[in-house]
């Protein structure tokens, strides 16, 4: 960034800028106004893209950044709402944290030693035969007041439960297909979220493969890079797999997570999984490996015609308008969650795991 960007920037922090519109602004209107052109372009802009895979011309600041979005509604300012966030969180400390946890050192990533699909596989192991798999979810009814009746084709025929409540975590596209019986109005403003679609494309390269001036004491470090469209580069961007976890990669060589498409390449449906490959490492020749250096080993290809909810301008209105459109169907223990909810990043998922289960277990008390 220029001074000039950086002067604009710490000044907009401050509070020297233009006032809030009074309407909802998109994550472009919100930063420019805040931090700057620079900011914005050099950094929000490939973050966005690397994050929701979306336009920041359209993402709802409130909704996709509510964190950062509350310091100027609470502090008057990015800088101001920072302070008060520090004093509050003093006066009202977090709860203390789970001994059984690790510790990590400061702000870092994690995953796990096997992938994530160790995750649900832990979860399906303590629960054991209470997951059921290949379970096909075909209606849900609510005949009278003691609760729902949900309909499942299974690899056993078709089978019926009774349900005091039911919690759908489910893309919202699904869920208003499977609702629209119950709410027409629950199940268009379910339909209004919109998912573009992204490419995962895993390639290997040999370490001899990557740029001198992209190493540090020989190693390629870091968590990964970031795109801005102004580049002229189709990858979103990617992550350094081999560098942040251990195990990732034989030695000698490099693994790297590539992400493509997302709202403004949705062409990438139609493209063969070669054509990716090329995509992905033409782009990559120009920044992080050398021109010369052989064709990637290609290790896995995963296209995502629907990948990332879009937390568009409007989008929580629309889920307002969804929960209260079954409130007022007298559709009470029906509860809404999964990643259009709660947001996108793993954690947030699990939070909002967390959260609903608190919901339904008020519910289950009230209705005992």
């Amino acid at each position: 960034m220029s001074i000039p960007g950086k002067l604009r920037a710490g000044f907009g922090a401050l509070g020297i800028r233009p006032p809030p519109p009074g309407r909802e602004e998109s994550v472009e209107d919100f930063v420019r106004r805040n931090l700057g052109a620079e900011v914005f372009e050099r950094l929000i802009e490939p973050f966005c893209s690397g994050v929701y895979a979306g336009d920041p011309s359209k993402l709802s600041m409130k909704a996709a950044f509510g964190k950062v979005w509350r310091l100027e509604e609470t502090g008057g300012s990015i800088i101001g709402g920072t302070i008060k966030t520090i004093q509050d969180r003093g006066k009202n400390p977090k709860p203390p944290r789970d001994p059984r946890l690790p510790s990590p050192k400061g702000q870092t990533v994690a995953s796990f030693k096997k992938g994530l699909s160790m995750l649900p596989d832990a979860i399906t192991s303590r629960l054991g035969n209470k997951v059921k798999l290949s379970w096909k979810l075909i209606s849900i009814t609510k005949p009278d007041k003691q609760g729902y009746v949900l309909v499942y084709e299974t690899p056993e025929g078709m089978v019926s439960l009774q349900a005091k409540s039911v919690i759908m975590t489910i893309p919202s596209y699904v869920a208003s297909d499977i609702l629209r019986p119950l709410s027409i109005d629950a199940a268009d403003a379910l339909s209004r979220f919109y998912y573009p679609p992204v490419a995962a494309v895993t390639v290997s390269y040999p370490k001899e493969a990557i740029r001198k001036e992209c190493l540090i004491d020989g190693e390629l470090q870091g968590f990964g890079q970031l795109h801005p469209r102004s580049q002229g580069v189709e990858t979103l961007g990617t992550l350094y797999s081999s560098s942040l976890f251990p195990n990732r990669a034989p030695a000698g060589r490099v693994l790297l997570l590539n992400y493509i498409g997302g709202s403004k390449n949705t062409g990438i449906v139609s493209k063969t999984e070669s054509d990716l490959v090329e995509a992905v490492d033409r782009d990559l020749r120009k920044m992080l490996i050398n021109p010369r250096a052989v064709d990637p080993l290609v290790l896995g290809i995963r296209v995502w015609p629907r990948a990332i909810p879009q937390f568009l301008v409007g989008h929580l209105d629309h889920l307002e308008a969804a929960k209260s459109a079954l409130g007022r169907g007298g559709y009470d223990g029906l509860f809404l969650g999964g990643n259009y909810v709660a947001g996108v990043a793993l954690g947030r998922c699990v939070e909002g795991a967390y959260e609903s289960a608190s919901q339904i277990s008020d519910y289950l008390t009230k209705y005992a």
